[in-house]
């Protein structure tokens, strides 16, 4: 993975990004699907919440690489995310 950083010198992680996951209906394919509020236009999708969260979390590397492409700098989060125990 690139070191990528924020533009006060912080690296980026997406686990540091709060997640929102909602459930998708049986016509709208059914699972879930996640997005990262602090990074606009990030998602993800997956048959669990799980899934639907760690497929985000890849998006926002690829959402990361874009903002950086066009100059832009990366959003720090705006609230730490809670860490779950595994």
């Amino acid at each position: 993975m690139a070191n990528f950083k924020h533009a006060d010198g912080t690296a980026f992680r997406p686990e540091a990004y709060t997640v929102t996951v909602t459930p998708l209906s049986e016509d709208d394919g059914g699972g879930f699907l996640a997005t990262i509020p602090d990074l606009p236009g990030c998602m993800g999708d997956g048959e669990t919440e799980m899934e639907a969260i760690l497929d985000v979390r890849s998006a926002a590397l690829c959402w990361i690489e874009g903002a950086l492409a066009d100059g832009e700098d990366i959003p720090a989060p705006s609230r730490r995310a809670l860490e779950a125990a595994e």
